[in-house]
């Protein structure tokens, strides 16, 4: 395939240690300043002095530029610290994915805070568990929702309200005293207690990442990104920090263009949008319905995609209709700060072939191991263990989930060092590549989501019509199975309405099939292996 990217001629990323402008020159791109403080917001005041006048965000409202985001940020961190003395605490953001809700992460983070996003579409009871356990400092919303906040238990007093004039004199705020391990932000994944986890990302974390990112893909100010993950999903995180980094003005699609794949590629196109990172199942929607041949193609040039398995098939679609793009398949939980691997496409792949995830990105180790703790060989399949200095720092107010999960280093007895065991199975192939092989457990990717299936069990058995619940996953249909037991007659419709009181759409399961027991194993347990097998089989009853 024709590329300017395939293997014979494209510039690989400058190995550790390397200059970053030299890497960037060498790849024939404009040298911009990247930032390398210590709190990741400085990134956004550097832009804003060097390209004050330049769209940063567009949003279904307009477009606000560099300076005039930095102006409303430094408005909400003046207010946030008139309101208290927290610092290195959570605040909060439940605004609509927007310009403003990009103005409050940056504000909370001008205040010396971590920024802690919350989906507006959570039902009630999953909003106040996830409050309860975060006990933020403050928490940020509008007027049209701060009724909600009000149902979930928040107490007005730690309400912020967005005014849409929030601004500040120059030389108003504080000084900061943040240091590169604070905490700026914090992310909630599914937990299989029913309580969701908040990943604590560092300052650090970020910073190498996004640095990497920069580098790796040679993205500049002249770059237009098309962001689709909502900002509960840490996809985002590269999509806001690069347009804060380097400069590049990030787009954000309503989200109702992804249920019309033509108007998507339309606002693409409108758009001028040269990059996006989105999750393979709206690259795969576009493809399945041949989107690209009816209408005039977007300027796409660099096309990432992570959170979910990338179908060969898919990838081979996106490639034939833009054969000079750069492809490039990520890999990561939310507490290694987004993705530690990378594979840049560079050969051809059959429909029924996997697609690497491929190999650690700057400053982080991947260690494939096998049960007994040390490294797997070629093509042996073993746990995904990650180290490295882009590790979160734990789940806040966790400290039993936090240390089950980040171990010692196995393969390291002489010095405290932790590793994230992430819970994947993967194996290297003869090219030295990282395979993904699935989970060591229930928790399953879907829809781009990070989902433990105990978590939607959980919230069923918490209905008091529920006797017993258990949620299998097919990953060829890709679709989640509830059996459940209940104490009279339950319809369909009416347990979909009442989970949706407790879990948020994208977790509610496909099928739903009421059995007068559920199938128990020799120790007793639900067994899980026979709903699976009946799941596969398609046979329910």
């Amino acid at each position: 395939m024709d590329s300017k990217y395939s293997s014979n001629n494209r510039k690989p990323c400058t190995p550790p240690g390397s200059g970053l402008h030299s890497c960037l020159a060498s790849a024939g791109y404009e040298v911009t300043s990247v930032w390398s403080g210590a709190s990741v917001i400085e990134s956004l005041e550097a832009t804003a002095r060097r390209l004050p006048g330049k769209t940063a965000v567009i949003d279904a409202r307009g477009p606000v530029t560099f300076s005039e985001l930095l102006d409303r940020a430094s408005g909400v961190a003046a207010r946030i610290r008139a309101r208290t003395a927290a610092l290195n605490q959570p605040v909060a953001v439940y605004l609509p994915r927007s310009k403003e809700c990009i103005a409050a992460f940056a504000g909370v983070l001008l205040s010396g805070n971590a920024y802690a996003p919350l989906d507006t579409k959570s039902p009630p009871a999953r909003l106040a568990l996830l409050l309860d356990k975060l006990e933020p400092a403050l928490v940020i919303t509008d007027a049209g929702h701060a009724g909600e906040l009000g149902e979930a238990g928040v107490a007005a007093e730690r309400v912020l309200l967005w005014e849409g004039t929030e601004s500040v004199a120059a030389g108003a705020l504080p000084e900061r005293r943040t240091i590169d391990t604070d905490p700026a932000y914090i992310i909630h994944t599914s937990g299989s207690t029913g309580v969701p986890k908040g990943v604590v990302i560092s300052h650090r974390g970020v910073a190498d990442y996004i640095g990497w990112a920069v580098q790796c893909y040679g993205i500049t100010e002249a770059d237009t990104i098309g962001s689709q993950a909502p900002f509960h999903f840490d996809n985002s995180t590269l999509d806001i920090h690069l347009c804060f980094s380097a400069g590049a003005t990030l787009v954000l699609i309503p989200e109702e263009h992804f249920l019309f794949p033509l108007r998507l590629i339309e606002y693409l196109t409108a758009q001028s949008v040269r990059f996006i990172f989105w999750v393979p199942s709206v690259l795969a929607s576009v493809a399945r319905l041949d989107i690209l041949s009816q209408t005039t193609l977007p300027p796409l040039e660099k096309i990432l995609f992570a959170g979910e398995v990338m179908p060969a098939r898919c990838l081979n679609y996106w490639r034939a209709k833009y054969p000079r793009a750069l492809f490039s398949n990520l890999y990561g939980p939310t507490e290694i700060t987004v993705d530690c691997t990378y594979y840049i496409v560079d050969r051809e792949f059959r429909d029924d072939e996997p697609v690497p995830i491929g190999v650690p990105r700057r400053n982080m180790e991947v260690l494939i191991l096998d049960d007994s703790g040390r490294p797997a060989g070629v093509g042996e399949r073993g746990e995904i263990c990650v180290r490295g200095s882009a590790l979160a720092h734990g789940y806040w107010n966790d400290p039993e989930r936090t240390a089950a999960a980040f171990v010692q280093n196995p393969l390291n007895p002489h010095f405290p060092e932790p590793a994230y065991r992430t819970g994947d199975m993967g194996y290297r192939n003869e090219r030295g590549e990282i395979m993904f092989a699935g989970r060591c457990d229930h928790q399953i990717k879907h829809l781009g989501y990070r989902i433990e299936l105990g978590e939607i069990e959980a919230a069923a058995m918490a209905l008091p019509e529920i006797r017993n619940a258990c949620v299998v996953y097919d990953p060829e249909a890709s679709q989640m199975a509830m059996f459940y037991e209940s104490s009279r007659p339950l319809g369909v419709a009416e347990l979909r309405t009442q989970l949706l009181r407790r879990l948020p759409k994208y977790m509610l399961p496909a099928v739903m099939v009421a059995l007068p027991e559920l199938p128990l194993n020799s120790s007793g347990k639900v067994d899980r292996v026979k709903l699976a097998a009946a799941v596969r089989a398609r046979v329910y009853g």
